[in-house]
């Protein structure tokens, strides 16, 4: 029954309905303790997915298995800097012609996954002490301990000393369109988080189900392997996207900026030192480096945004510039 083409519709949407789920009641959660911490309740909640959806593939031990993390992470930062945060400025765009946000807030965060994303994507493929696009067993270590010491101190920054730089801005120009829904009570929270992690428990239980059916319809269609990582952070992120992209529209373009960036940050900052620590205690191989194309599309998507993120106000113009490098991208990754 497991083959059955019916069977494993209703297993994906499952899955679907539980990332949904498990993302609705972090909401939850993240409305009763406040900004900046419920953008980081989001944020953690999702990486938890992301990391069972990863390790569960890897576990498989199936060919290019040692790929799905890189392709993953590397995946969720195009889609977040250019498809999330495009098509929020975009649609937020078209509705207020012009938005506002905070530039030095923003700017940190953009700094700090550039950081990131360099360190864990590129920097393998230039070490030299093994042949591969890969870090070695104690520069897999390094790299996991640094991306989890450079997230925790973003994390210090947001949330203790810098807390005012993510907070909304709300002005006469740019007027806040939303009103604030009633903070839930104690028990609504608790009840929240208990199914909180119910629901991320079936993620990865279901996960490890449709494994194998995902990747063996990836080789059917011939479509490359790294399609697997798209379709993983697609799938997490899709939920954290429409949160997004209700703020923008609900002009609380800060408040998209802090989900986006915030998840990108998480991506890597703590999926990373995961599957570096499941890869050395079980001795897996892991490929991190990305291809020169890759490189290129990273280099471009820091270069806009860093010009994006550097004027405190957004347009439609600059949404475009996104979308596009996001659709070149999905493209490129089914026609390499």
């Amino acid at each position: 029954m497991l083959n059955e083409p019916w069977f494993l519709l209703l297993l994906g949407a499952f899955l679907i309905g539980s990332v949904l789920l498990a993302v609705h009641h972090a909401e939850v959660i993240a409305h009763r303790v406040g900004e900046p911490f419920g953008t980081l309740v989001l944020a953690i909640s999702v990486t938890i997915i992301e990391v069972a959806l990863i390790v569960t593939s890897m576990l498989s031990q199936s060919p290019g298995s040692e790929l799905v993390a890189r392709d993953t992470v590397f995946s969720a930062v195009m889609i977040v800097a250019n498809g999330i945060v495009g098509l929020c400025i975009f649609l937020g765009g078209l509705k207020h012609k012009e938005m506002a946000f905070k530039v030095d807030g923003n700017k940190s965060a953009f700094a700090v996954l550039i950081a990131l994303a360099t360190f864990s994507l590129v920097m393998p493929v230039f070490t030299i002490t093994t042949p591969g696009p890969d870090f070695s067993k104690s520069q897999l270590a390094f790299a996991g301990i640094a991306s989890l010491v450079l997230y925790g101190a973003f994390l210090f920054f947001q949330t203790v000393t810098h807390r005012h730089y993510f907070l909304h801005i709300s002005t006469d120009d740019f007027p806040e369109e939303i009103g604030h829904n009633e903070v839930p009570s104690n028990i609504k929270t608790a009840t929240s988080l208990l199914i909180l992690l119910i629901s991320l428990c079936l993620v990865v239980g279901l996960a490890k189900l449709l494994s194998p059916a995902i990747e063996a319809g990836i080789a059917h269609m011939g479509a490359p392997k790294s399609v697997l990582g798209v379709a993983i952070a697609s799938l997490v992120l899709l939920p954290e996207g429409f949160t997004a992209i209700k703020a923008a529209l609900a002009n609380r373009l800060q408040n998209s900026l802090n989900l986006a960036l915030g998840s990108a940050l998480a991506s890597i900052g703590l999926t990373i030192p995961a599957v570096a620590a499941i890869a050395i205690y079980f001795s897996m191989p892991l490929d991190l480096g990305i291809s020169n194309t890759g490189i290129i599309f990273l280099f471009l998507t820091f270069f806009i945004g860093t010009l994006t993120l550097g004027t405190g106000r957004a347009t439609v113009l600059q949404g475009v510039v996104h979308l596009i490098i996001f659709f070149e991208f999905l493209f490129l990754s089914l026609v390499p």
